[in-house]
């Protein structure tokens, strides 16, 4: 699932690829005490496959008004899909259609930087690259992961920044200049599925690494020096389980003392937008450790509780603020939430507190994570 970062008719938009072999798109409506997610429109993809990734062509903040809004979709028979959302009518329509891969294509994902480039990765072990202009020849080939590629990140900050993970249990980051060879390789310990570059620390990027839990890598060196410098700022791993979702928050921690003069209305969030509150409801609360350095591991106390073990000088800290077992019944609310104008309000912002979220297999959980890069 993928929220596209511009509003579509005035309403956010939502992409999911699902199971069913489909890409929907869902429109968020807002009323006085909830917001719901309602149809608008769907494209089927082959018959008797599994859709597996999207991606919006709007990864980065700015789409010229004459520029079209795209979405890139995978399947498992190694598809690629390229559709066009009209705003207007019917919604999602084929632009074209290519094979990719010669098994599952696990990840597709836009250059933000020039959206005519698209990147696949499949679970033949091969990262591809694509001119949408010219579709089912691919640009280049690299076979530099030795399994299974099953993400890709470009940079929504830096132009020429690809970040691609694998089964391999490696993280690899690319200047999109040079794909012959990365400028540099992180090995994290377990199968990468996803990458999420943070939307204000430009360096920051944050990995579900399966087995090897999550990780927070600081890649400023390894991007302006082009050294292979990405350090770990800070790691978590899940006891019995498997990492395979992680993202951050868009809201940052707003000064409560600044007022918020300009607020969204209705249905479409801001980019870049702040929180002054939020409350959670639905939510199984947890131990809170007082400030662990993220250079632990998690243990379980005698009640199930997750306690974060320091094992070194306390650098940065990580606190679970919640966690929600994944059900069907189950429901996440966000009540008296402000939503500002970014651009007034930035500088009332904490950014050495950011939020994130993850989820988990085997054990079913969604946890709300609060990390104080101190």
């Amino acid at each position: 699932m993928k929220w596209c970062l511009v509003p579509v008719a005035g309403h956010a938009l939502l992409g999911v690829a699902d199971a069913g072999g489909s890409v929907e798109l869902l429109r968020l409506v807002g009323s006085e005490n909830a917001y719901t997610l309602q149809p608008f429109s769907s494209f089927a993809l082959e018959k008797q496959c599994l859709a597996l990734s999207l991606d919006w062509s709007t990864g980065k903040i700015g789409r010229a008004s004459d520029q079209p809004l795209k979405v890139i979709s995978s399947d498992s028979k190694g598809q690629l899909y390229l559709l066009e959302v009209n705003e207007e009518g019917p919604g999602l329509q084929e632009v074209a259609m290519w094979q990719a891969h010669h098994f599952e294509a696990w990840i597709a994902a836009f250059n933000y930087w020039q959206t005519e480039i698209v990147y696949s990765g499949g679970d033949d072990g091969l990262l591809k690259g694509w001119d949408t202009r010219t579709p089912g020849t691919s640009v280049f080939t690299s076979k530099r992961h030795s399994m299974g590629v099953c993400s890709i990140r470009s940079s929504p900050h830096r132009e020429n920044i690809l970040a691609t993970g694998s089964y391999d249990e490696h993280i690899l980051l690319w200047d999109t200049r040079n794909m012959k060879q990365p400028f540099a390789d992180m090995s994290v310990g377990g199968g990468v599925w996803r990458l999420k570059w943070h939307p204000f620390h430009h360096h920051l990027l944050l990995a579900a690494c399966m087995h090897g839990g999550f990780k927070i890598f600081n890649c400023q060196k390894a991007i302006e020096e082009k050294q292979e410098a990405c350090t770990v700022s800070a790691s978590h791993t899940l006891p019995n389980s498997l990492v395979y979702g992680a993202d951050w928050s868009w809201l940052y921690v707003h000064n409560p003392l600044q007022t918020c003069r300009s607020c969204c209305s209705g249905s479409s969030p801001c980019s870049n937008s702040g929180a002054k509150a939020a409350h959670l409801s639905n939510l199984k609360a947890v131990h809170q450790s007082p400030a662990p350095s993220y250079d632990h591991l998690a243990e379980n106390d005698e009640e199930g509780h997750t306690i974060l073990q320091s094992g070194s000088k306390p650098r940065t800290s990580v606190q679970v603020l919640a966690e929600d077992m994944m059900k069907s019944d189950s429901q996440l609310h966000t009540a008296g939430t402000k939503v500002c104008d970014s651009d007034l309000y930035l500088e009332a912002a904490n950014f050495d507190i950011s939020f994130l979220t993850t989820c988990s297999f085997y054990d079913h959980i969604l946890h709300l994570w609060k990390w104080e890069n101190i």
